[in-house]
């Protein structure tokens, strides 16, 4: 099939990889556009357009282009813009999204699940509409999420299932799905990006709670002052027991490490002012 392909972080890179080893012809990948990075302000490709010169394959940053190489479909995954009605209007398209829809619709579908407590998260590709997620389903594909799951694990596992999925929808003749998605059912919830301030650690929260935003990843408090990341943490008895951390100004290192050298008092609490 001749596609064109929308993507731009690390998780998008995998499905185009696999569209490709799948033998589609990717006549186009848009992306957005390059970054500066460092102090010296050097360009940075997003990783979806360095996996693309890496296979050889044009890219774009305007979304428009799409229209221009004769494409039977568009597939997105994690572009991070809005699809204009005029380019829909004109090419068909599907979405990889990273959670079981209509729940958490949006941005932040893995951490809103997470953070929600829910033991079970997956996949769907749906088609995609003007609206935020509410296009109809062609495939779907449930994934678990144990008590000690982390973010970036069951990302991992997400970006494995979308790959495949995407590739198993693809494979059929368009004309047999496209025009057949079943449309969502159940009470949607959205899944809007995380503010900065949503990372620091309420110790007031059970403890459980807690451990879902340290699993998440960027969990922090303070000690003395200063800001103090919990990077890993088990969950014993009810209690949080930090594993590593990262004070603020220095790398990562164990808890223990981190302990001996702070020396903490039996009266001093993380999160005090």
């Amino acid at each position: 099939m001749r596609i064109v392909y929308l993507g731009t972080p690390d998780m998008a890179v995998p499905p185009l990889r696999a569209l490709v080893d799948a033998g589609h012809d990717v006549a186009l990948v848009v992306t957005r556009v390059d970054k500066k990075r460092g102090r010296g302000g050097a360009l940075s490709p997003s990783p979806v357009k360095a996996a693309a010169i890496e296979l050889g394959l044009p890219v774009s940053h305007d979304p428009d282009d799409v229209l221009s190489v004769q494409a039977e479909l568009g597939v997105v995954v994690a572009y991070g813009r809005i699809i204009k009605p005029h380019i829909l209007d004109d090419l068909p398209m599907v979405n990889g999204h990273f959670s079981l829809l209509p729940r958490w619709r949006g941005a932040a579908p893995v951490e809103r699940a997470m953070l929600a407590g829910d033991d079970v998260t997956g996949v769907c590709v749906m088609a995609l509409e003007e609206t935020l997620d509410t296009g109809g389903i062609y495939a779907r594909a449930e994934v678990p999420i144990s008590r000690t799951t982390t973010a970036s694990e069951l990302r991992e596992t997400l970006v494995e299932v979308c790959s495949d999925l995407l590739v198993d929808t693809l494979s059929q003749p368009l004309g047999d799905w496209i025009h057949d998605p079943t449309p969502q059912a159940g009470e949607p919830l959205y899944a809007a990006k995380l503010s900065k301030a949503e990372f620091e650690i309420d110790w007031d929260q059970p403890a459980e709670v807690i451990h879902r935003l340290i699993r998440v990843g960027g969990a922090w408090t303070t000690f003395r002052d200063k800001r103090l990341k919990i990077l890993t943490a088990d969950l014993v008895d009810g209690r949080i027991v930090p594993l590593s951390v990262q004070p603020e100004g220095k790398g990562a290192m164990v808890f223990e490490a981190w302990r001996n050298g702070a020396q903490p008092a039996r009266d001093e609490l993380f999160g005090e002012v």
